[in-house]
């Protein structure tokens, strides 16, 4: 497996930190638009690629993916959207960078009800709670949108877009709905169970689609983990390492060994199934002395994760 971080494509001293713990492989996000280059032109993601690879850090997948907005959710629009799309592809496959992660959450991302929940220590950790979303108001300006829909809107993405990624050998990574409850203000989202993902891997069989394996969205489903690794086995592009205590309704995010998934049993089964591609610690607490500016994403909760995933690749 290959242990990555999620670094700026900028200098930053998590560069230096990374290579410091061992890491040798970055997961990014598009760069930032400055010297007249939008993020997805060709030479914002060589600059990118080649300013990490001078740090010593490969860079193997794209995280998040190119805007979205209109895609998911079928407005006027989207067709410019997958054409960006399509070109942040074949500028991947040029520089070989082998993996897209995406999602199809539509109007929300990863979405939570609380950033400052009390972890362990004090740690302040992400944290989800349906019934705080009781008084919500039903409706956002993306109006309703039904199951039916959203699955039009998928099919009409992948139509065009897989090919491209086949053409251009950039695998798909689809990540699932964080959390994964059948809504989220009238929205629904449909990648909250593993028979929607086993649906959508059959609509498109190909070497190209495949998923994120997000283990604290999984475990929001109450799924055992370890299993699910052996049920979804090759079409296991990247891996998200996280955890969780709860389920979908209601849950928070923990330290990467305490929480409700058996993580030495997950090291087993990604092994059985011969997964050699990248892993990167996600959503860790964050720690004291943190400014907490970057929930999830402060950098010592990171280190801690990344030692403890140290000592289980190697058992």
């Amino acid at each position: 497996m290959k242990l990555a971080w999620y670094l700026p494509t900028l200098p930053s001293v998590k560069w230096k930190i990374a290579t410091q713990l061992g890491v040798e492989y970055a997961v990014a996000a598009l760069p930032a638009e400055r010297y007249y280059m939008k993020p997805w032109d060709f030479k914002a993601l060589l600059y990118a690629k080649e300013s990490l690879n001078d740090a010593g850090l490969k860079l193997e997948v794209i995280e998040p993916a190119p805007p979205h907005y209109k895609i998911k959710l079928g407005l006027p629009g989207r067709d410019e959207e997958i054409e960006i799309f399509k070109q942040v592809l074949r500028n991947m496959g040029a520089l070989d960078i082998p993996v897209l992660c995406y999602n199809f959450m539509p109007q929300s991302g990863w979405y939570r009800t609380s950033f400052a929940k009390k972890g362990r220590g004090g740690a302040l950790v992400t944290a989800f709670d349906s019934k705080l979303m009781q008084a919500a108001p039903q409706l956002t300006e993306a109006g309703t949108q039904t199951d039916i829909q959203i699955w039009d809107n998928y099919k009409y993405f992948m139509d065009k877009v897989l090919p491209v990624a086949e053409a251009c050998k950039v695998k798909l990574a689809l990540h699932p709905d964080d959390p994964p409850v059948p809504s989220l203000q009238g929205v629904s989202r449909i990648f909250i169970n593993v028979e929607n993902f086993d649906k959508a891997l059959e609509l498109y069989p190909s070497d190209y689609n495949g998923i994120t394996f997000c283990q604290g969205s999984f475990a929001a489903m109450n799924e055992d983990i370890p299993s699910l690794i052996r049920h979804f086995g090759r079409k296991i592009f990247f891996v998200h390492f996280r955890d969780i205590r709860g389920d979908a309704d209601a849950f928070e995010e923990t330290f990467h060994d305490e929480g409700q998934t058996d993580m030495k049993a997950c090291m087993r089964a990604y092994k059985e199934i011969g997964f050699d591609g990248v892993i990167r610690t996600d959503h860790a607490p964050v720690m004291a002395g943190e400014s907490g500016e970057n929930p999830a994403y402060e950098m010592l909760g990171h280190i801690f994760a990344t030692g403890y995933l140290k000592g289980l690749l190697e058992e």
